[in-house]
Formats: C-alpha cells, structure tokens, sequence
C-alpha cells in the first residue's frame, strides 16, 4: 500500500511542478500558520475564515495546516500524493466558499469585489497531475521507493 502511495519517476518535468506550488502554498501557510510574509498568523486566520467567511473551525485549522504542511511536503516530495491531496482540496473549498462568486478571472484591474477562481483552477490541475504521477525527481517519495527495488510497483501510464 505504502508503495503504491510513493511510486513516481525520475521526471524533472514533475518536480518543477511539485516545487513551485510547493513554495507557492508554504509561503501562503507561513502567512496564515506562523504570520510570516506579513500575514496575519494563526488566531487572525482562524479569525478571518470562522467570523468573515464563516467557515467551521475544523475546516479552517485544516486549511491552514494543507497550505503548511502540504506545501512543506512538496517541496520536500514527501508524501506527495497526500500534500496534493490536501492542497486541492483547500482550492475546492475556496472556490466553493469564496471565490466562484467573482467570477472566473482575478481582479487584475482593482474593478472586483474580489478574486476570481482562475488561480485555484491551475492549482488543482497541477495537483490532480502530482496525484497521479507522484513526486518525480529530486524527492523523499522517490528515495524511499528506490531503496527497496524488490518492493517497488510499475508506475501506471496514462
């Protein structure tokens, strides 16, 4: 089962992907987590999502901890599949609850209320590509998977 969880090739392609959102979504879990990057740390989000968003503290604590620790597992390519996992399902409930109502594009102009979910989109494509594929080059998932070659399933191709 655990094998199956890490499998992933050797692909360059694939841990540019799973770095960049990597970086992209801890930045973004440090602001919410930790306050760093001028963000409003863990009692001000929690604040934000439970009273102006009014989305249910269990779900709020979760999406702070998918952006931190999702984040911090793509970049390290340590359980990719599950960080991804997290993350897009951080982007559903965003879309659900916030976004969609601005529309598709974001507010590039200042003229919106708000964001738009074309952000949240390349997101779960990027994530739906990482569960799929796993972790690819230069990751945690791929080390512990090659030092066990006898245990080691097929990636499946699609």
């Amino acid at each position: 089962m655990l094998g199956r969880l890490l499998v992933t090739d050797d692909s360059k392609a694939t841990a540019i992907l799973r770095l960049v959102l990597g970086i992209v979504f801890f930045a973004h879990g440090a602001q919410k987590l930790l306050g760093w990057y001028g963000g409003p740390g863990f009692s001000g989000s929690m604040s934000l999502f439970t009273g102006y968003l009014h989305i249910p503290a269990p779900l709020a604590f979760l999406a702070i901890a998918a952006e931190f620790f999702g984040g911090l597992g793509l970049i390290l390519g340590f359980l990719t599949r599950i960080a991804a996992f997290g993350i897009a399902m951080n982007m559903i409930v965003a879309i659900a609850m916030v976004h969609r109502t601005f529309g598709f594009f974001m507010n590039w102009t200042g003229t919106q209320k708000g964001e738009g979910f074309e952000y949240h989109l390349l997101a779960l494509a990027i994530t739906a590509f990482l569960m799929i594929r796993g972790a690819g080059a230069f990751s945690v998932d791929r080390a512990i998977v090659t030092a066990s070659p006898a245990r080691q399933p097929e990636l499946v191709r699609s």
